[in-house]
């Protein structure tokens, strides 16, 4: 059971990571990033994280979040996930990231901004929380997502115009591949 939960948890925050990921542009490449694109996006993000609506992203909104995801799978009601219920859960979960990679065009295997972190040996989405959690009190603010994901956008806008080109998030790609080989 607390496998279940720590998958359901980390999918919930992998998710959230790609709710940050810039949209395909006309010719496959992903479309410039703006300031106020990521600011958009990290609002959206902060809202469905809190799921009590007081402003602060804290353990009792993972909890909340885990629960109505559970109560999603478990459709014979019982308060258990069987395996077949589990699989179908799983299985819709692929079928809909399917259905959006197809949708914006992306090949499969193609940029998952979520899973870098868990590869790069970074804690992966729950690393991602802590760093955002500028005062270290265990919980993350509106303001202190925005200002983490706006720290980011900062760093790969290389020549500080406002907007992520393709060829700085080239770079920016090619220094996180470089990190990681150090690692």
């Amino acid at each position: 059971m607390k496998k279940i939960a720590l998958i359901l948890a980390t999918g919930s925050l992998i998710a959230t990571g790609a709710a940050i990921a810039q949209p395909m542009g006309e010719t496959g490449e992903r479309a410039p990033a703006t300031r106020d694109a990521v600011i958009a996006k990290t609002d959206k993000a902060f809202a469905r994280m809190d799921a009590n609506g007081d402003g602060v992203l804290s353990e009792a909104d993972k909890a909340a979040r885990m629960a109505k995801r559970f109560a999603a799978m478990d459709t014979d009601g019982d308060g258990m996930l069987s395996q077949a219920e589990f699989m179908a859960a799983h299985e819709a979960r692929a079928e809909k990231r399917a259905e959006r990679r197809e949708m914006r065009g992306e090949r499969r295997g193609g940029e998952r901004m979520g899973m870098r972190g868990m590869r790069s040996g970074r804690g992966g989405p729950e690393g991602m929380i802590k760093r955002a959690d500028a005062n270290g009190d265990g919980q993350v603010t509106k303001a202190e997502m925005q200002t983490a994901a706006l720290a980011r956008f900062d760093r790969a806008d290389a020549d500080s115009d406002g907007t992520i080109s393709a060829q700085e998030r080239k770079a920016v790609r090619a220094e996180w591949r470089g990190k990681r080989g150090e690692q």
